[in-house]
């Protein structure tokens, strides 16, 4: 197996299951204390990592606390995350800076990828990747998370993408980038709040098994990219898209009518899209997030069971 970076400070549990060969999925910190209100944030953030522990796998939530980017977290951290309001978004532009500076740094998909990869963690669950946002033939934003995608190999599971952005643009760039998009038991790609987006999948694996050996086919042939695993939200908990879209799209208009861009957008959105929908985005938000944290398990799971070495 890999050997952790020496300026990530792991859980002796992280530490020894990396050393072990044991499974270990890694989750995100934006979404702790960016994503939710309090204090959802934590009882998501707690939740999530009991259910990857009861699947077999151990959990590494990743953040940068005091300087130092860490692979695993106490409930006292967590609750740092949640509450306070020194914890800046931190994607892989910002880790230098809030390295430097002793800060706290709550790490988005994009850096979660990077420190994971860094620590030797294969797997990373999220709630959804960012991608191209709607609008972006103007403003040129697109998320660092899909070149993150392109270049470090770890297979992100999600909901798709962020139902805020251009799903179809963000898939067109997925491509150019070669990063394999394989969306779980359904050729409908996901839409985050939704099941099904309007647009096909490019790729589909109906269990953890499948998705493992194209993991290793990926990284056996030398590719360097990761995996963009796509796990539609359960019917009970979705929110059908002809019924999201147009609080999307309200949200959007206030957005740009306060000029609002940049790394505040996406917390914006959500915690509107959340005020618009009376609290229903937000329990979807959970579910979904709940619903990857099983499949990640089972896909780390079934990757240490076969490790060779480490590949």
């Amino acid at each position: 197996m890999a050997t952790p970076h020496p300026r990530l400070t792991l859980t002796e549990e992280v530490a020894r299951a990396l050393r072990d060969g044991r499974p270990v999925v890694a989750l995100e910190s934006t979404i702790i204390s960016h994503g939710m209100p309090y204090p959802q944030n934590v009882e998501m953030a707690t939740g999530v990592e009991e259910i990857i522990r009861a699947e077999g796998a151990v959990p590494a939530t990743i953040a940068v606390l005091h300087g130092t980017p860490r692979a695993g977290l106490d409930r006292a951290d967590l609750e740092l995350l949640a509450t306070s309001p020194e914890v800046g978004k931190a994607s892989l532009r910002d880790l230098a800076h809030v390295m430097a500076r002793g800060g706290h740094g709550a790490t988005t998909v994009a850096s979660t990828m990077r420190l994971a990869a860094l620590a030797g963690i294969r797997v990373f669950v999220t709630g959804g990747i960012g991608g191209v946002h709607r609008g972006a033939e103007r403003s040129f934003d697109i998320s660092a998370d899909l070149t993150e995608l392109a270049s470090t190999p770890v297979a992100v599971v999600s909901a798709g993408v962020k139902s805020v952005l251009d799903i179809g643009l963000t898939l067109e760039r997925l491509e150019t980038l070669g990063v394999p998009v394989i969306t779980y038991g359904t050729d409908d790609f996901p839409a985050f709040y939704s099941r099904v987006s309007g647009f096909r999948s490019p790729l589909r694996a109906d269990s953890p098994e499948e998705i493992v050996a194209v993991m290793r086919a990926q990284w056996g042939l030398g590719m360097t990219a990761g995996l963009s695993i796509a796990n539609p939200v359960p019917e009970a908990e979705e929110i059908p898209a002809e019924r999201i879209d147009g609080i999307i799209e309200r949200a959007l208009a206030e957005m740009a009518e306060a000029g609002i861009g940049g790394k505040e957008a996406t917390p914006y959105l959500l915690r509107r899209i959340t005020e618009l929908t009376a609290g229903e985005s937000l329990r979807t938000n959970i579910a979904l997030v709940r619903n990857n944290a099983r499949l990640g398990a089972r896909i780390a799971v079934h990757y240490a069971a076969g490790a060779d070495g480490g590949s």
